[in-house]
């Protein structure tokens, strides 16, 4: 069998530096935030050229502390894309704000820039690209928009860790991101947590206070906040993990220039990386006009898919009050209808690659 993930392999190479870090977590009894956690905040700022980062309990939590850190609230719009998981709408929700969707990219499957100003309205404040499966949305057309219009951008980095466009890394090219560390992210804590990256020290105190109760002293709430906290587990297993990241992301490079190498492109399209950028690969979709028979001919020869997503957000029930229909976005909806996501993670064999590409050109999709 090939597995979509093998998040036991990777827990194999660096067990005994985990251990430590967990039992150091243990010895010290700071189970909430603390120094490790702090650690790790400094580390993983850096690793993203942003000034500082702010360790929470989910990437939703960090995207929603990102919008509110930006003064969005009720009455406002935020445009996003309907192609990506539920979390990015659901943050902005949480807020009061009104999420307004633009479509996608054929070929890159990041936000259509061209299609922004047309989404505009009085009560616009904000835009958030979502650099999906490792892809950098096309960020200077996008900013250049921001700018002209007074918006402000707040990337959605959930999948991008160390993604670059044009040499800067997703979490700075902005004034503020959100990320995520569920597990099977690239960088995966061992359960839940996310992070905020900013360049700006006011959004960085007004999401370290919110993630706290909106506390600024012991049992003094300035705001009303929230239960975001990173577990000290989390922040020491992030912090160990860091350290392999930029090999790890190599090796998913190498997987997939392996899959560019040994696919049969006539019978699936491949991924795409926008020029002068560097795509991370935490998904490796495929598109195909037949995706149900292709998963099911890989799934019984062993050989597990994911996919990522098949409902657009603007089509799901819970936010069919946002008013759109089917036919409202017609790239987002045939992308879902045709991505398949093959088995992608750094210790992933040449052979096993091969494997899945003569599965793929057997199944004649």
């Amino acid at each position: 069998m090939i597995p979509y993930l093998d998040l036991k392999a990777q827990y194999r190479s660096i067990k005994a530096e985990i251990d430590a870090a967990v039992l150091r977590v243990l010895d010290s009894t700071q189970y909430i935030l603390g120094e490790e956690v702090a650690a790790f905040e400094r580390e993983f700022a850096v690793h993203c050229h942003a000034k500082e980062a702010i360790g929470a309990n989910s990437g939703t939590s960090a995207l929603h502390l990102a919008l509110l850190a930006c003064g969005i609230g009720p009455g406002d719009e935020v445009i996003t894309v309907p192609f990506t998981f539920v979390a990015t709408v659901s943050a902005i929700v949480y807020t009061g704000a009104t999420p307004v969707f633009v479509d996608i990219e054929p070929d890159y499957y990041t936000m259509d820039v061209s299609r922004i100003e047309a989404a505009i309205t009085p009560r616009t404040k904000a835009i958030m690209p979502v650099h999906l499966y490792g892809q950098p949305a096309d960020m200077d057309p996008l900013l250049e928009i921001a700018r002209r219009r007074g918006l402000t951008v707040i990337e959605d980095a959930a999948q991008a860790h160390g993604a670059e466009y044009h040499g800067r890394r997703c979490g700075s090219i902005a004034e503020i991101a959100g990320f995520s560390f569920y597990p099977g992210k690239n960088l995966g804590a061992y359960g839940e947590g996310g992070a905020v990256t900013t360049t700006r020290a006011d959004y960085a105190a007004m999401c370290r206070t919110l993630r706290n109760w909106g506390e600024e002293k012991r049992y003094e709430h300035r705001y009303k906040g929230f239960n975001y906290r990173m577990d000290g587990i989390q922040g020491a297993i992030l912090g160990v993990k860091l350290r392999h990241l930029e090999q790890w992301t190599e090796q998913r490079r190498q997987v997939a220039e392996w899959y560019a190498a040994a696919l049969d492109q006539d019978s699936v399209r491949i991924p795409k990386a926008r020029p002068g950028c560097r795509h991370v690969y935490h998904v490796y979709a495929v598109r195909t006009d037949d995706r149900d028979k292709l998963r099911d001919v890989l799934g019984k020869q062993g050989i597990q898919t994911g996919i990522h997503y098949p409902i657009p957000v603007h089509l799901q029930a819970a936010h069919a009050d946002l008013g759109y229909h089917a036919g409202d976005f017609p790239v987002a909806e045939q992308v879902a209808r045709e991505v398949l996501s093959l088995p992608m993670f750094p210790e992933m064999t040449r052979e096993q690659v091969r494997e899945v590409a003569a599965a793929v050109s057997e199944a004649r999709v």
